[in-house]
């Protein structure tokens, strides 16, 4: 069996840091003796500090906060009636100072960038390490560095910069240019590359392929297409990554360590290992496991309680996010089988019920939500509740009921042990192999090789297709443009925290958001290509003049 990269574990080791350097304040006494410049000396308290390195991620990948920040406020989702954050959603009064998730990301992800840069400029003096050891685990420490600094400086833009650690209390912060930290980004990522292996027995931690997939994504970014083809081939080539032979495939709880996951979020079955909440983290909502397969769930189990009730299956809906009317129609369901592979559109009777003289059993259809127009006669003539388009979305595209919808169901969990368990094992996959054929298909667009660009997404509709339907899932160079990939971003990658930053990189954000999601179209501006800074971060700070809130903002 594979060891895993735990948590909790280790760090018991950085709660006793944290505990001694706490009594300090009090008495000026610290028993046990322990500091960080002590502990991270050796190897075993060294490790600690790398393990803790990777927990930041769990404040964004399979969470709320994460997925407010990368998904909503685009032209793919819109928000239903449980959505906490709706300034990110529609940009309607988005600022600094009314959105606790951007506070949670920036918070977080800053003490990341602080843990790996403490690693980086202290690794040498840990004395039980082997050379080998020391290379291995400062490139682990400089791919995280690169990937928290790729959030902060796509979210956030231009804003506070430093590869150094900071000792004590920092009353000032600076305003860099997004160059320099792509620069180090780059020059992180090629540290990492070389040096990473490319195999690991702790799953979960980064290889050299997931640094050569994230540098790729990182290339197609800064518009170093050649680049961008190389490094994505590499990654389809040379590591043994294979497409799984059905979409839907890749989200079976079963299925989830398959040769097409380059870099997942490892979430252990066991929930105590995901250490919900602890002394040194006590927002539990923003640890714990995997919450996605709440967020995108329609209210099933309001549709009519005399017949279907919550259970474990259809799981646990918080109604948080709908998809837009343009995203269902950017799917051919007669031919791509991502549509049914994505969402749920049949909930069945698990209560068995008469209901106005009509008997439903077990298994029957209790409601159906299509993404088309049905005939008044077709939803007559069924006893189930339907929800057709003309029920759901006025003919602008604004949600006329934000409660019952075609709903993603890909992070969806079964195994959860009950209906209302909000935890979930499942890994959230960072980078798959279908996201290098994506990359490579646009950077080949950008460099006019068309051709190219239509070769690399037939190997992702060929396997989309629905068995028997290839051919018509093909498509010619004719074809390719810079919204066709996108659109067929969203069919392959909807709801994986890419879109807000697929947009945002191909310069379609306004665009698309006013011509696709109405809900935000008559709010996003062109200054929310990035977001802004806390309110609690510039009020912190003695240097006003200098550390200012971005453009566009108040």
């Amino acid at each position: 069996m594979k060891n895993r990269l735990y948590i909790v574990l280790p760090m018991l080791i950085c709660l006793a840091v944290l505990f001694a350097a706490c009594s300090k304040k009090l008495d000026e006494y610290n028993p046990s003796g322990l500091t960080a410049s002590t502990v991270y000396t050796k190897a075993a308290g060294f490790e600690t500090l790398v393990n803790a390195a990777y927990t930041y991620t769990r404040f964004w990948y399979g969470k709320e906060e994460g997925y407010s920040v990368a998904e909503m406020g685009t032209d793919i989702w819109t928000n239903g009636t449980g959505d906490v954050y709706p300034q990110l959603s529609t940009y309607n009064n988005l600022q600094g100072s009314n959105t606790s998730a951007l506070n949670l990301l920036w918070n977080n992800f800053y003490a990341a960038i602080n843990l790996c840069n403490q690693g980086i400029a202290g690794i040498n003096a840990v004395t039980d390490y082997t050379a080998a050891q020391k290379t291995t685990r400062e490139a682990e420490l400089r791919f995280l560095r690169a990937f928290y600094y790729w959030h902060i400086v796509e979210t956030w833009g231009g804003v506070h910069f430093t590869t150094q650690p900071t000792d004590g209390v920092a009353t000032t912060a600076n305003k860099t240019p997004v160059d320099t930290f792509y620069n180090q980004i780059f020059t992180d990522l090629q540290f990492a590359v070389t040096n990473l292996p490319k195999t690991v027995s702790d799953y979960g931690r980064a290889t050299q392929a997931a640094a050569k997939a994230f540098l790729a994504r990182m290339y197609l970014t800064r518009g170093r297409n050649n680049e961008a083809i190389g490094m994505a081939n590499d990654v389809i080539k040379n590591y043994g990554f294979i497409l799984q032979p059905k979409f839907v495939d890749l989200w079976n709880m079963g299925n989830l360590k398959n040769k097409e996951v380059i870099w997942a979020i490892d979430y252990s079955p066991n929930l105590t290992y995901n250490d919900l909440a602890t002394a040194a983290y006590p927002n539990g909502h923003s640890r714990g496991s995997n919450n996605g397969h709440l967020l995108f769930l329609m209210v099933y189990d309001q549709v009519n309680t005399s017949i279907l009730v919550r259970d474990i299956n259809n799981g646990r809906p918080f109604n948080r996010y709908m998809p837009t009317l343009s995203l269902l129609n950017l799917f051919d369901d007669a031919n791509d089988s991502r549509y049914a592979g994505s969402f749920q559109t049949v909930w069945y009777v698990n209560k068995a019920a008469t209901v106005n003289g009509v008997p439903f059993a077990l298994g029957d259809t209790a409601c159906y939500c299509a993404k088309k127009t049905l005939t008044a006669a077709e939803m007559n003539s069924k006893k189930y509740t339907t929800y057709d388009v003309s029920k759901t979305y006025a003919t602008s595209g604004v949600p006329t009921q934000r409660k019952f919808y075609v709903s993603l169901s890909k992070f969806k969990d079964s195994t959860r042990a009950t209906f209302n368990e909000a935890q979930s094992a499942r890994d959230v996959f960072v980078m798959r192999l279908a996201e290098m054929y994506l990359i490579a298909a646009e950077a080949e667009l950008k460099i006019g090789k068309l051709d190219s660009a239509a070769y690399y997404l037939n190997v992702i509709r060929t396997r989309a297709a629905i068995p028997g339907h290839e051919a018509a899932m093909q498509i010619t160079s004719a074809q390719v443009t810079l919204d066709f990939i996108l659109d067929e971003r969203a069919r392959e990658l909807c709801g994986e925290q890419l879109r807000w930053f697929d947009l945002k990189r191909t310069g379609k954000l306004l665009s698309r958001i006013q011509n696709m999601n109405p809900d935000a179209a008559p709010y996003v501006r062109d200054y929310h290509n990035v977001r802004p800074i806390p309110q609690t971060q510039i009020d912190a700070v003695s240097n006003k003049d200098v550390f200012k809130q971005n453009d566009g903002y108040q």
